[in-house]
């Protein structure tokens, strides 16, 4: 069984890191920002937290399967990231934000179960991917485009 400490260190944690990739997605006006990405890592936690007390209270006859449980999270993230898509004008909008909750549900799942190496390793990597990645991508087009006009007008 978990300690209460143990117990309000992870859910503490859960909110620190989850809240700092919210706090990256609130920064550039995504949909899903500071306050979702912490609900969604911690529900995350909470639920990863959960089945070890089950596994712990109920696993006579080795019957309990937490994995099931992290399964099903990770099913139920999977629509809460496809209501973050948005299609219009025959384009798609929104895929980061679903990928980036994902990533914090996973992040919280891995809170929850006590890896706390691998959460803060996983956040780290995710602001390094949404933050400087974006910036290269945007770069990148930029430079593409910009590419391509001066192509055009030469014709």
């Amino acid at each position: 069984m978990i300690d209460e400490i143990t117990i309000i260190t992870r859910i503490l944690l859960s909110i620190l890191l989850c809240g700092l990739i919210g706090l990256e997605r609130k920064f550039y006006h995504k949909p899903a920002g500071f306050r979702t990405n912490i609900m969604v890592g911690l529900g995350s936690t909470i639920l990863m937290i959960l089945g070890l007390h089950i596994l712990a209270d109920f696993n006579e006859g080795n019957v309990v399967d937490i994995t099931r449980l992290a399964g099903q999270v990770v099913t139920g993230i999977g629509f809460l990231g496809a209501g973050a898509i948005i299609q219009g004008r025959g384009s798609v909008h929104g895929l980061t934000t679903a990928a980036s909750i994902w990533v914090v549900a996973a992040i919280g799942m891995t809170i929850g179960l006590g890896y706390y190496f691998t959460a803060i390793a996983a956040t780290t990597a995710s602001l390094v991917v949404l933050v400087f990645m974006g910036r290269f991508e945007h770069h990148f087009e930029k430079k593409i485009t910009n590419d391509i006009e001066k192509d055009n007008t030469q014709l």
